[in-house]
């Protein structure tokens, strides 16, 4: 989505997970989805792309995990370079979590450059929080950002925003009042914060939630009961600490309200905390097009 909102058309995506496939034809039919293993996927057909860009897995790299970086089987890493080499893109835009940028991944960062170098690419890095892009989230990422070597000094990382983003009360005070909550006000001059970072969980874990027991009392400190997530908005006479919905969080994240996600509320939820925030995306894919200098182009998303 970030992506489309720069100005790119997707020539193709793809992703393993069926349902998260399901919700990219949902919300855009026309897009060639790919509901396939990336490392599996031929390049070649979409040789001379303008963009190949990838949200790749972040266990690898995740200081929550085990750090295994290369050594981990999903790290997708080396499929992205042959992707790379196969289609030959102008730009290369791919993102990650902060832990990539630890010192233990030195090594590999500098193994990664070097590889792009040799087929052309001048790569780097810079750490993005979400929040500095609109988003209401303390949600710090890495973009990895490859370019043609002609195309260098026409790009700039993007500025971020003058002004703090909204709370989440200012945020999702709509939302929580949908089924005539009285207590909504109170909630909104409550929740006068920005959110911790959105966690998708994982298929090792149950239901959704927001998070580990420090990120729960984070939430507990701005009225949000963090255990699960509800299915609606509390009621007229509702008392106590709110739940939000997959849509509350999906806002959070900086998805619009019309983008659905296909799936029942744990696999929707998981699709929300493990996307990179549209407004961040777009941000730096806007950047990208304006040092590739043409008017439409075309990308290569892979997930």
């Amino acid at each position: 989505m970030g992506l489309e909102q720069a100005g790119f058309d997707h020539a193709a995506l793809v992703e393993i997970e069926p349902d998260y496939a399901n919700t990219l034809r949902l919300n855009r039919p026309h897009w060639d989805v790919h509901a396939a293993d990336m490392n599996g996927f031929d390049g070649r057909p979409y040789k001379g792309m303008d963009l190949l860009a990838g949200g790749l897995p972040c266990p690898p790299f995740s200081i929550a995990g085990k750090q295994l970086g290369e050594k981990d089987e999903r790290n997708l890493f080396p499929a992205a370079l042959r992707l790379i080499d196969e289609i030959r893109p102008k730009a290369v835009m791919i993102e990650n979590v902060r832990g990539f940028l630890s010192a233990v991944f030195e090594d590999y960062r500098l193994h990664l450059k070097e590889q792009l170098k040799k087929l052309g690419y001048h790569v780097d890095w810079r750490l993005l929080n979400a929040s500095d892009f609109g988003v209401p989230q303390l949600r710090p990422r890495v973009v990895i950002v490859a370019l043609r070597h002609d195309l260098v000094e026409a790009f700039d990382w993007p500025k971020v925003l003058p002004h703090n983003p909204p709370t989440v009360g200012e945020t999702l005070g709509d939302l929580m009042a949908a089924n005539g909550w009285r207590g909504v006000k109170r909630w909104v001059a409550e929740a006068n914060d920005i959110a911790p970072t959105i966690v998708g969980g994982s298929k090792k874990h149950g239901g959704p939630d927001l998070g580990p027991t420090r990120a729960r009392k984070a939430w507990a400190t701005m009225g949000v009961e963090g255990k699960s997530l509800a299915e609606a908005a509390p009621e007229r006479d509702f008392f106590g600490m709110p739940r939000l919905t997959v849509r509350m969080v999906a806002r959070l994240q900086g998805f619009p309200d019309h983008w659905q996600f296909h799936g029942r509320k744990t696999t929707a939820y998981r699709q929300v905390g493990n996307a990179f925030p549209p407004p961040v995306a777009k941000a730096v894919a806007h950047n990208i097009r304006m040092a590739l200098g043409v008017n439409r182009l075309f990308a290569v998303k892979a997930a």
